[in-house]
């Protein structure tokens, strides 16, 4: 009898599972908003990721699972919860082993994970003080300038010039970037000053974590091409681009370490 695993992710702004089975094999996927009670987020989730998956009809089906992100111990479901940056150095390094620094952008945090040659966190530095340069920072960026996350991003790459935000705050920010707006400093250029200035806020957690090629982005945020753009600038070099989804490496890693668990599990 094939036995599956998964691996659930509940993020404040975003849900996400993966469901592989014994050989790792990536099965199903989701990603959905996440909703007030985490648990609701993470059954929404999981049911989403195995609407595809004939031999699987509900989460008691799995053999292993692991809940993890913002709301982890809210998944009562879950065999084990563990700790999303773990989880996000598991799964950056299944996906690609060259990988050594992480920097993940979360919907109310930003990290900087350095990853071993084993695929576990050799160290990390955290920002969760402040919501600035965070996904919620941008949405909230990207609503000011009436756009989409992807509108947004686009923007910023047709600045000519870029406009410093001084504003360390999310709250200041915002009003900061609504004053230059109104100054008719050109829309573009304000946002690409709005990319550095998260950049730089990266730049001091990758310092503190410790810097080593290759870099890679993860979270909803590395999707945002304006950002990546901003920190290649600020760290001169390059980010290297996962090829599976990198809002999914929290929930791969998750899914693999229950995978693993799973099978000592299974031959004890």
């Amino acid at each position: 009898m094939a036995l599956f695993f998964c691996g659930c992710d509940v993020g404040s702004m975003y849900g996400k599972a993966v469901v592989v089975d014994e050989k790792g094999t990536l099965l199903g996927s989701s990603i959905v908003r996440s909703k007030i009670d985490p648990e609701e987020t993470s059954l929404l989730t999981i049911d989403e990721s195995i609407k595809n998956i004939s031999e699987i009809k509900h989460y008691t089906d799995f053999a292993y699972l692991v809940g993890t992100g913002y709301g982890r111990n809210k998944v009562p479901f879950a065999d084990e919860n563990i700790s999303e940056i773990s989880c996000h150095a598991l799964g950056v390094f299944i996906t690609d082993p060259g990988i050594r620094t992480i920097i993940d952008i979360g919907g109310q945090d930003i990290k900087g994970i350095s990853v071993d040659t084993d695929g576990t966190v050799a160290s990390f530095s955290m920002n969760d003080k402040c919501a600035a340069g965070t996904g919620r920072f941008f949405e909230n960026m990207a609503a000011t300038f009436e756009l989409s996350l992807s509108e947004f991003s686009d923007l910023s790459l047709k600045a000519k010039s870029v406009v410093p935000i001084t504003s360390q705050c999310s709250v200041f920010a915002e009003s900061e970037v609504i004053s230059l707006v109104a100054e008719k400093n050109a829309r573009e250029d304000i946002a690409a000053g709005i990319q550095l200035s998260v950049a730089k806020r990266c730049l001091t957690m990758l310092r503190r974590a410790g810097i080593k090629p290759d870099i890679t982005m993860t979270g909803g945020c590395a999707k945002n091409i304006g950002l990546k753009k901003a920190l290649e600038e600020v760290l001169k070099t390059r980010i290297v681009v996962l090829k599976t989804d990198p809002q999914l490496m929290g929930a791969l890693g998750a899914a693999e370490f229950a995978r693993k668990k799973g099978m000592v599990k299974k031959g004890e």
